[in-house]
């Protein structure tokens, strides 16, 4: 059954990776990953359960005869629910950062960006787009935040090709912004919640690879692109019949949803519960905000449609279903034990984390940057650093401590790694979809770009590792 569970994995790693040629959605193969793999699991419960947690069950038991109903309720409350609880934790989280987004964007909160880039000039453009897509992608979901942009340079630059070089530069910008804080990355939200990193000192150790690892291809596709761009500014929205905001309004509202998710790591080292309840709190704020803002507007019934965002009605639907689907395969993965053979083997045959980083960011230009995270993520424990003289390799052990290398290693290498192919991370395929991009264009052109990038910021983050 071990053997059945991981091929369906590694059946659904296949179709991830082929997403872009099969047409099959990706929330799709990762529901039925994470379902299938648990009515497996449970089918053969006692076995998995007698070999992973004898001692829990027996406790569970209570001196009671164990038969097949005990040892099902027992999965479901000491396991099954645990990884709900993580997935769902993660899910949330998303739920109120795109919900956020798409509130400031509903107001009109974006528009100053419109009026940063009124420019001709190709590089200015480039650099202030991809600026304000870098600072925002920090702080909210990566996939809204492209797609806000996206939609932002699509309305202003009229000629194809020259989208599609600045379109991969904000998709560029999007995942490097999000990997340098732990609120900007679904893989950088649950480290953090697991307790492999902290907020101040994963953000000190990567800012400086993630701008260098966005800024170097920027740079370089901006020499591809030419002097003056082929541009038509259109008119400033009309949002009499959706918002009535004025400009202070506006930045009011930016201030709140913005500054109120800087406050996250601070509500979490305090409070010591989940980050979800601190965005969900900053979420509420703003929403409040937003019908105070808005209560005077002349036409009720989109006043009605606009205070509901659609971030909660289909939007970011295929994204959270994702995002749970992953989770749960994952951990019913790690119930069946083959993770740990894993990490064994890799500790035995490879013993050097910065080998398994590039591994790991190359493997995620190929399937998709998020589940590559999270399988590597699931292959260790936390080590306590107060056990670490206790092993005999203490300087490898302590790459999987709190705060330890491997972690921040693998949030740089998979997500600037999922920028190596436009297919294998979310906001890629969107901007697929938008441009209609060929890959083999993206290889040809963007690729070697993002490469350079990449790993001169693994370069920049080894240097960092032995002066620090």
């Amino acid at each position: 059954m071990t053997l059945l569970i991981v091929l369906i994995f590694i059946g659904g790693y296949i179709l991830l990776a082929t997403t872009h040629l099969t047409k099959v959605n990706k929330a799709a193969v990762a529901m039925f990953m994470g379902t299938v793999g648990w009515v497996l699991y449970i089918c053969y419960g006692t076995d998995f359960v007698m070999s992973q947690h004898p001692r829990e069950y027996y406790d569970f038991l209570a001196g009671e005869a164990p038969n097949s109903a005990a040892v099902k309720c027992f999965i479901y409350d000491d396991i099954f629910l645990k990884y709900v609880g993580k997935a769902a934790s993660i899910v949330m989280f998303l739920l109120a950062t795109m919900t956020i987004i798409e509130i400031l964007n509903n107001n009109g909160c974006f528009d100053f960006i419109t009026e940063w880039i009124r420019t001709r000039n190709s590089r200015r453009l480039l650099w202030t787009i991809t600026i304000a897509t870098f600072i925002i992608s920090a702080n909210l979901d990566n996939l809204t935040t492209t797609t806000t942009m996206l939609v932002i340079m699509h309305g202003i630059v009229q000629n194809r090709r020259q989208r599609m070089l600045i379109g991969s530069a904000i998709v560029l910008a999007a995942n490097a912004g999000g990997c340098m804080t732990v609120i900007g990355d679904p893989a950088g939200v649950m480290l953090w919640e697991e307790g492999a990193v902290t907020a101040t000192n994963f953000s000190a150790w990567l800012a400086l690879p993630a701008i260098v690892a966005w800024a170097l291809p920027t740079w370089l596709i901006g020499r591809s692109l030419p002097a003056r761009l082929d541009v038509e500014w259109p008119a400033t929205p009309y949002r009499g019949d959706d918002t009535n905001l004025n400009r202070l309004q506006r930045l009011s509202m930016l201030f709140v949803g913005i500054g109120g998710l800087w406050f996250i790591p601070t509500f979490h080292n305090i409070t010591k519960l989940s980050p979800f309840l601190g965005a969900l709190c900053v979420l509420s704020v703003l929403w409040v905000v937003n019908e105070i803002f808005n209560r005077k507007l002349m036409n009720t019934e989109q006043m009605a449609l606009r205070r509901f965002p659609r971030a909660l009605q289909y939007g970011s639907l295929q994204v959270i279903l994702f995002v749970m689907g992953i989770m749960l395969a994952m951990g019913v993965v790690s119930e069946t034990g083959f993770f740990g053979t894993i990490s064994e083997w890799l500790d035995y045959n490879v013993h050097n984390v910065w080998a398994m980083g590039i591994l790991a960011g190359l493997l995620s230009g190929v399937v998709d940057t998020f589940t590559v995270a999270i399988t590597h993520i699931s292959l260790y424990p936390i080590v306590d650093a107060t056990m670490l003289d206790r092993w005999v390799d203490s300087d490898y052990m302590a790459c999987f401590a709190q705060n330890g290398i491997y972690w921040k290693l693998l949030a740089f290498a998979t997500s600037l790694g999922g920028c190596l192919t436009c297919f294998a991370s979310t906001s890629g395929l969107a901007l697929m979809k938008m441009e209609r991009m060929h890959v083999g264009w993206y290889l040809k052109n963007l690729t070697p770009k993002v490469l350079a990038g990449w790993t001169a910021g693994l370069l920049l983050l080894w240097a960092e590792s032995y002066i620090i």
